[in-house]
Order: C-alpha cells, then structure tokens, then sequence
C-alpha cells in the first residue's frame, strides 16, 4: 500500500493494512519510550540475505528455511515510514553462546520487544536457547544482560505480560505462565497451565484443551484477563488458515472461560494498541503457497493446505475489543475477510452474544 493509502486506512480503522514490505514472521509491535516510535521485529533472515526478495514465499521451515540469527528492527512515527535500527541481538549474545555451550542451528525466532520503563526487555526463541535480555538503558543496543543468569529454562515463544500494578509475568509453550521477579532474576512462582474451558473435537476422534499450539500472548480489557494463542483451523499441521483464538478470566492463572475466535488469517500476530487507543493486531504471509485472493474467502474451504490471504511483510488488521451488555470481553477483526471461520474451521463458535 501507499503511504497515503495507509494513512487513511489507518484513521478508518476498518480494513487491513500492508504498512511494510520484507520476509517476516512473527511480527511484533510496541511503542516505545514516550510513545515517540512503533518499534517491529520478527522472525526474519539475516541482514543482508538476498534470499529474502529472491525467495519471498520461502515458509521459513526445514533445511530450505532463510531464518537467520539476528533481531532485526525497525522504528516508525506513524506506523507508515520505517527507519531500520539493523541487528540489535544476535545468537552469540545469547546466554547459552556466552556460556560456551553448544548451540546447534543458529537461529531466532519470535522476538518480542517490551519496553519496562527504563530499559528493554527481549524475549525469543527456539527453546534450545532461548533469552530473556534486559539492554542498559533506552537505547535499543546491546550490550544485554541475562538477569536470570541461566535459569529461564528452554522456553518456545515466550511473552511478557505487565498487569496494571507492574507484576510480570512469563507465557510459553502454549500455555504455561509463571511469576516474574520484579528485577526479572528469576520466577516467584511454579509454572502454571491456563487452557479455556471445555474441549473440541480433534483429529482422528481425539479430543482438544489447550487453545491452540504456539504463539501465546496476554493482553487486559478491563479487569479481565485474555490469553490469545494460534492454531490452525482444521487443528492439523499447516493445513487451512493461520488463526487467532482467545479466552477471558478473573485471574491471570484461570479458570478461564471458553475458547472464542479472533481473527482468520492473524495466527501468532501481535494486538497492539495505537497511541490512540485503537486496537489492531499484525498479520504476516504463513502458507505453502502464495497468497490467495481474499474475494469470496468467508465462503472458500481452504483445509487442502496451508493458505492465507497476507501477503510477504507486515500487515495491521483493525480490532474490535469490547465489553459487551453482558459483560463478555469481545475480541474480533473488523475486516470482513479476517472477521469470520471459513468451512474449514473444526470449531464451531457462537457469535450470538456479541452487542
């Protein structure tokens, strides 16, 4: 999109946006000190890598994958012109490199950014080594430091939730969550798994819990807690859409209520808030094959393969988020082709109480 399609778009809050071109995955948005930038990273290749414009739809999995091993940012005024910040981490100031252990594959994936008030916290995968990393200052630099100092333990997609009274807690692995210290040295509490309500039925006559497989993130609407986590939409490996699902409860650790539905095509996305208050969440390319058209796309089956209709980069979907005359906490794309399941869904949802 142009920059002044994007402009307008993004004061009528109602339609997708593609705000920046480049291979990513994952990709996450924050606003930083002063609410002066957006600040965006992701899963993406090393800089430089010419494979990023000459394999564009490389899905970034197996030995053909261009995920490299580096944080890679990007800071905007105005979520319409990005400035590249370049590298800020690489694998080798990992706590596992720093310690001389041996890493394997070389790679990040998922970082997250999370500005604590007087520093940046960075958080990332895979497992194996992954980190939690605190920089000096405000400066988006290293070096960083390890305040857990090898106790964070192998954590895929991690995510820091802040609640309102500045407690900090750890999500991962779709979903364990766990107490934060307040200088982030360690955990005050064990580990504990939060799952909606209920099961739905699975694949080959198994039944399902959890909310999804990877991707976990928490945001707070009101007094109430909303666990967002990604699956796809037949609940089988890379087949049908990448999509965003959630749940609501009283307390952080549950017992949380049924799983709902977000937003076709926003797996492993970001909802984030403008410095307006508006919500969106990032949508990014994730399929076996390019992008297809959104014309018609409530109605087409796509559990054949894995599909969507994001093209390469960094798309911004509006969100609705609400409390409804009910009191249910209703999180929902506002763009036709990201609002509704398509006939792929195994979930069947209830969308009746949502006024």
């Amino acid at each position: 999109m142009n920059a002044d399609q994007i402009r307008t778009g993004l004061k009528s809050h109602d339609r997708a946006l593609h705000i920046k071109s480049g291979w990513i995955r994952d990709p996450y948005i924050t606003l930083g000190p002063e609410q002066e930038h957006y600040y965006l990273t992701g899963t993406q290749p090393s800089e430089n890598d010419p494979r990023e414009t000459t394999n564009p739809y490389n899905i970034g999995l197996g030995e053909q994958s261009i995920v490299g091993n580096e944080v890679r940012v990007w800071r905007s005024k105005d979520l319409v012109e990005w400035e590249s910040l370049g590298p800020v981490f690489q694998v080798s100031d990992t706590m596992k490199a720093r310690s001389g252990k041996k890493i394997g594959k070389p790679l990040i994936w998922a970082p997250e950014l999370h500005w604590l008030g007087d520093r940046w916290a960075l958080v990332h995968c895979p497992k194996q080594h992954s980190s939690l990393a605190l920089s000096e200052g405000s400066d988006l630099k290293g070096p960083w430091t390890h305040p857990m100092q090898g106790k964070l333990g192998p954590r895929h997609d991690p995510s820091i939730f802040t609640d309102d009274d500045g407690s900090r807690y750890l999500l991962w692995s779709n979903t364990l969550v766990a107490k934060l210290a307040s200088d982030l040295s360690g955990y005050e509490t064990q580990p504990v798994r939060i799952d909606p309500a209920g099961t739905r039925p699975g694949p080959n006559g198994t039944s399902i819990a959890r909310i999804g497989h990877e991707g976990a993130t928490m945001i707070k609407v009101g007094d109430k807690y909303v666990h967002l986590g990604t699956a796809w939409s037949t609940d089988q490996g890379r087949k049908g859409s990448y999509n965003l699902y959630y749940c609501v409860a009283d307390n952080i650790t549950g017992p949380y209520g049924p799983r709902k539905f977000a937003g076709r095509f926003l797996g492993h996305g970001t909802p984030f808030q403008d410095r307006d208050g508006r919500w969106w969440c990032t949508a990014f390319f994730n399929a076996n094959v390019p992008p297809v058209s959104r014309d018609g796309i409530e109605t087409k089956d796509l559990g054949e393969n894995a599909q969507t209709i994001n093209e390469q980069g960094v798309t911004i979907v509006p969100l609705e988020v609400r409390i409804d005359k009910n009191g249910e906490v209703i999180v929902r794309a506002k763009d036709p082709a990201y609002a509704t399941p398509g006939p792929d869904e195994a979930q069947q949802f209830d969308f009746a109480s949502t006024n």
